[in-house]
């Protein structure tokens, strides 16, 4: 059986190895954020590219270039809807008193 200061001292020891998972999950939301924006950006090139074919009558397949703009400009959309998501968080958070 476990008396109750055996529990609270297994939090404790626990507390340290957290500290060091909340390090590690950050850079790995950085990393996830980062290959986000990277593959939100590819998205765009190859929009702007099918808007430019168009434009220049270089188009091979008009579906295809429908396509590429319509990613390109939902991707964009919900970007911004989560950088506002993210900012409201944000200014929730910075509102808090500790």
């Amino acid at each position: 059986m476990y008396s109750n200061i055996d529990k609270i001292s297994s939090l404790t020891n626990t507390s340290s190895a957290t500290g060091v998972a909340k390090t590690e999950s950050g850079d790995e939301f950085s990393k996830i954020l980062q290959k986000s924006i990277d593959e939100i950006n590819d998205t765009q090139v190859k929009g702007d590219r099918a808007m430019a074919d168009l434009a220049t009558g270089e188009v091979k397949d008009l579906h295809q270039a429908a396509i590429a703009i319509n990613k390109a400009e939902t991707s964009m959309k919900l970007m911004l809807e989560i950088r506002n998501k993210a900012l409201s968080a944000y200014k929730e958070i910075s509102k808090t008193q500790i």
